[in-house]
């Protein structure tokens, strides 16, 4: 029994969204040494192809790579063999037999059946066929099953293909969002030494304090080490990214991102969740998968209870064989004196017999010897051909069948529970893209309206900081709330475009950007 899987929207929100979140605060807590564990890749990593990647091409080449995708294929072809096995056991079985075997000492001709106490040699040839007429309908429907694991083994082939394309689609927007939170760290950098040039301007005019310029100078500090983090952040998702596509190095490899609108820009999101579930049943794989191992499980039921039933089958067999000591009598063209017989004389009266002295007659017959017979001739003589029905009726086997009935029909129960946790795992990553995609559209225009009013008091510190009316931490705290708003604002962004592609994915449209 399989364990159960945790699902893969839920797994992410757990991961990558706190990850980023925190990396677009600056909290250099996040930095990551090691790559998460990956699905497993091709054994020879391909070069990267030149140019910039689109998010279809990421997806391509990381189904084309894949060696998990590899390793199913090769289970499918597998599963193909024994359904192709199980279709031949249908044809009746023809086998051909030849032994040679020499006798030494007392022993019986397996060809004359005389016991003899010589060295002899014996062949023995044989041809033997044989068909099952009835089994209970075993065959068949182990065939059937058999359809049923193999049709069922390309749906996973096609779940394979589709975790993987949400795996690349993840990594691809956590590469993109990355690369906008250096952008966002570079440009709060190029402010803060605006901030410390203004600052040392001031001090010289002794219109602030030499505080102001020591807060100014650690908050570009702590700003350059932001940008060096986030950096760090892009390099290990690029890494992360060309590891799913089994790209030899991640050097020169480059994402190609078109522009994304914001999502306050486009309509309230409203959609369905229960609509999307219900054509998600028709589309996903796993569905298909589960729903397809329940009737294989029904079928080896049927396999199960027809060992209940008598088994009939028909066989034919030719044989032949050849014995040393077999021998032939040949005509030697003479004749062999076979012995003297006594003359009589008859009383036509009486009619009684008499001899005649010393008068003889002799008989004579053809003359024969024994030679060994000829090995094509004893085939041609030893032939013979044999017909066979066999029945046989299964009456106690120390309650196998049935026992085998039980537990094929307990292996149904769990295929259903399998099958109904599936779609109870699809209904709740549903729900949970949609819940997500809803609060992320939320988030970010909260966070866009934080960003607004935070510029707006963050321009008012940043004069009064020039002006000597603020000290240089107040004017850090305001400065980073800002920062924080417009970090959030972004992570919110990337985290609506995600779930919302997740929600057109499972209703049939394509991951592309």
């Amino acid at each position: 029994m399989k364990t159960p899987r945790t699902p893969f929207l839920r797994r992410l929100a757990t991961t990558s969204a706190g990850a980023l979140l925190l990396s677009a605060a600056g909290l250099p807590a996040l930095a990551q040494t090691a790559p998460p564990a990956q699905p497993p890749a091709g054994t020879l990593p391909a070069a990267a192809p030149s140019g910039p990647y689109t998010l279809q091409r990421a997806i391509d080449v990381a189904l084309q790579n894949n060696l998990t995708i590899r390793q199913q294929q090769l289970t499918v072809e597998n599963t193909d063999a024994v359904l192709r096995q199980s279709r031949a056991a249908l044809l009746p079985s023809a086998n051909a037999s030849a032994t040679q075997s020499w006798n030494y000492g007392t022993n019986v001709d397996p060809l004359t059946f005389q016991f003899q106490d010589q060295t002899t040699r014996n062949n023995n040839f044989s041809l033997a066929s044989q068909v099952t007429l009835f089994s209970g309908f075993q065959l068949r429907n182990t065939i059937k099953r058999n359809q049923l694991d193999y049709q069922a083994g390309l749906s996973d082939i096609e779940k394979s293909r589709n975790d993987i394309s949400l795996n690349v689609a993840s990594s691809f927007l956590q590469l993109v969002l990355a690369q906008e939170i250096v952008r966002a760290n570079e440009a709060r950098v190029n402010s803060s030494q605006q901030q410390v040039a203004r600052t040392q301007k001031l001090l010289k005019a002794g219109s602030v304090a030499e505080s102001n310029l020591l807060d100014s100078q650690a908050q570009l500090a702590s700003d350059e080490l932001n940008v060096i983090t986030a950096q760090n952040q892009v390099a290990f998702y690029k890494l992360q990214l060309a590891q799913l596509l089994n790209l030899a190095t991640p050097t020169g490899f480059e994402i190609d991102v078109p522009a994304l609108p914001d999502p306050d820009e486009e309509v309230r999101f409203v959609a369905n969740p229960d609509g999307t579930y219900q054509t998600a049943l028709g589309l996903m794989p796993e569905i298909k998968a589960a729903d397809l191992r329940v009737q294989s499980s029904l079928r080896t039921v049927e396999v199960a209870r027809g060992a209940f039933y008598p088994r009939l089958t028909f066989g034919g067999s030719l044989f032949s064989g050849y014995s040393s000591s077999r021998t032939t009598p040949v005509f030697t063209g003479e004749l062999e004196e076979a012995g003297q017989f006594p003359l009589f004389t008859v009383d036509p009266i009486t009619q009684i017999r008499t001899p005649v002295p010393n008068t003889y007659a002799v008989a004579f017959q053809p003359g024969y010897k024994s030679l060994p017979d000829g090995f094509i001739n004893q085939l041609k003589n030893n032939y013979g051909k044999q017909l066979q029905f066999s029945l046989s009726v299964p009456i106690l086997n120390g309650f196998q069948v049935r026992t085998n009935v039980q537990r094929s029909e307990i292996g149904v129960k769990q295929s259903e529970l399998r099958a109904e946790q599936t779609r109870l795992e699809l209904r709740q990553s549903i729900q949970q893209a949609y819940a997500d995609a809803v609060a992320a559209q939320r988030r970010y225009s909260a966070a866009k309206r934080q960003t607004e009013a935070l510029s707006t008091a963050y321009r008012n510190a940043e004069i009064r900081f020039n002006n000597g009316l603020l000290n240089g931490t107040d004017f850090n705290i305001a400065k980073n709330n800002l920062y924080g708003a417009e970090s959030s604002m972004i992570q919110a962004k990337y985290e609506f475009i995600f779930r919302r592609k997740v929600l057109d994915f499972y209703e049939g449209r394509g991951l592309g950007l």
